[in-house]
């Protein structure tokens, strides 16, 4: 009884008083919150808090599960939700079974104590008043190459779409969808170009019969940083949708908004905003349904800022602003980034990880990321037909430690040849610098290929092509003796190899660092 006590004590007044109190006001911090799923019935809102210094981790860990009590139309302060479902990795939850008796949860459970990983979701069954001990759910084929994990369940749990930094993606973190048939999960598949573009897609949501798509991103026209759209599913084939909308002024803003899910039989929709947030980001909500889909204009303030500039500018930039972190712990970085087109574009991040500068929006360009202790990585950035004012690039690095796998995504081979398509050189070259400027460091390649054909000339395929990318390396400086190399035909599949999509993924080259 006194735990309630003390709970009333917290709260704030009514949703809908006539002095319009902030109906978050306890909830939100100087923290950063993020991703609210509110339980079947109402009562109970579980987000994630970032940073928190009664989080399992301290005010290093990347984010834990938290929840508030409903007593009537108020909400109680925030209360940790316990180390059983939260560690030092990134914890969030994902949905929450009608009868509410079980929780699930986004990421990986390791041993206690050990941090969660990105790879896969897992579910944790109610234990009197608390949950049990979360139990890993596999997810064929399933990679996240990203720290965190965010995405969101249909009602009953069946369908699960997701952002991650996948085989497949086309940019930094796509959208995904798997579906639970037969008892098991399928392979993920990627909701297509029609949503994913090349920057960053975020915390996807569908609506309750699943036809409605929302979701965040930067790689569309908006009011800043990220902002919310919707799309509407044409098919079951779940990569034709209509033209994305951005949901406008009464959402977005020229800050950052994630985490859009609607609750329609409440009337309400919630997401998260850092435009005038007590911390980074903290939860909103939004009073109204959305307009029916063929009715909704493409939002007029939109239109106006993809073509009105300031008197005077004739030349066309982006700013362009963002954070480096690592994919291990999601801690920001010191690093560097250099954008390289005609001209060359060099920034330092400061010690929160974060970056910001100025750019012409008329090129493409290669950018290079590149911190102490971690793996080089090579982006590219294409806005010469977009007209921006501003543009969020977010990036990850994989550290420099023993058993990190890098896929290196944009190394191509003419078909069934050992010859490197041109477009191959500038990846391979950011490898040959990273091996230079870790002289300690050694690495193994391995080359795959898909499925087809026979299976002797595959496996020699795939030997020949890793010799030429170590002839290359060596060409460069690079000791032979710290490059071995296998190939493994198509003996060790990422995806099922039944499309050519999924063939495509399979054929690839990888290294893995064997000493640091």
């Amino acid at each position: 009884m006194k735990w309630l006590i003390a709970l009333a004590l917290c709260l704030i007044g009514a949703r809908l008083s006539a002095q319009k109190v902030d109906p978050y006001a306890s909830v939100n911090s100087e923290y950063d919150e993020q991703a609210p799923l509110l339980a079947p019935d109402g009562r109970v809102l579980y987000f994630t808090i970032a940073n928190h210094p009664l989080n399992v981790g301290g005010k290093k860990d990347p984010g834990d599960i938290w929840f508030c009590v409903r007593m009537g139309d108020q909400w109680s302060a925030p209360v940790h939700g316990g180390s059983v479902i939260n560690d030092r990795g990134y914890n969030a939850a994902g949905a929450l079974s009608a009868d509410g008796e079980s929780l699930y949860l986004l990421g990986h459970y390791g041993a206690a104590g050990a941090a969660a990983s990105s790879q896969g979701i897992a579910v944790s069954k109610r234990a009197g008043e608390g949950w049990g001990r979360p139990v890993n759910i596999t997810i064929p084929y399933f990679l996240n190459r990203e720290a965190m994990l965010s995405g969101s369940f249909n009602a009953d749990q069946t369908v699960f779409v997701f952002a991650a930094e996948s085989y497949a993606t086309v940019g930094a973190e796509d959208l995904y969808v798997t579906f639970f048939q037969n008892g098991r999960w399928s392979e993920p598949r990627s909701l297509g170009r029609q949503i994913n573009t090349p920057f960053q897609e975020l915390s996807p949501s569908l609506s309750a019969d699943t036809k409605m798509l929302y979701f965040a991103t930067n790689g569309r026209r908006g009011y800043g940083s990220f902002d919310v759209y919707y799309a509407e599913r044409l098919d079951d084939s779940w990569v034709r949708w209509s033209a994305p909308v951005n949901m406008g002024s009464r959402i977005n803003s020229e800050a950052r908004e994630l985490y859009y899910q609607t609750y329609p039989l409440r009337g309400f929709s919630l997401y998260t905003s850092t435009r005038n947030s007590d911390g980074y980001g903290d939860i909103k909500s939004y009073y109204d349904s959305l307009p029916p889909m063929a009715s909704q204009p493409p939002d007029t303030a939109i239109r106006m800022m993809e073509i009105t500039r300031e008197p005077g500018q004739t030349n066309k930039v982006v700013r362009l602003s963002g954070r480096v972190q690592s994919t291990a712990t999601a801690e920001p970085l010191m690093a560097t980034i250099v954008f390289k087109s005609s001209k060359v574009y060099s920034v330092t991040t400061n010690k929160e990880g974060q970056y910001a500068l100025t750019v012409p929006s008329t090129d493409v360009y290669s950018i290079q990321v590149s911190a102490p202790g971690h793996v080089n990585t090579l982006e590219q950035l294409d806005i010469h037909t977009y007209e921006m004012e501003a543009l969020e690039l977010n990036f990850r690095l994989q550290p420099i430690a023993v058993g990190t796998t890098v896929n290196l995504k944009s190394l191509l081979f003419k078909i069934s040849t050992t010859e490197l398509l041109p477009e191959s050189y500038p990846e391979l070259d950011v490898v040959a610098e990273f091996l230079k400027t870790n002289p300690k460091v050694e690495i193994e390649l391995h080359g795959h290929t898909d499925n087809r054909g026979d299976p002797r000339k595959n496996l020699q395929l795939s030997k020949d092509r890793v010799e030429t990318v170590k002839r290359y390396l060596t060409s460069k400086g690079i000791g032979a003796r710290r490059i071995r190399g296998k190939g493994y035909g198509g003996s060790k599949p990422i995806a099922s190899g039944d499309s050519e999509e999924s063939r495509r993924l399979n054929r690839r080259v990888e290294f893995t660092i064997l000493k640091n």
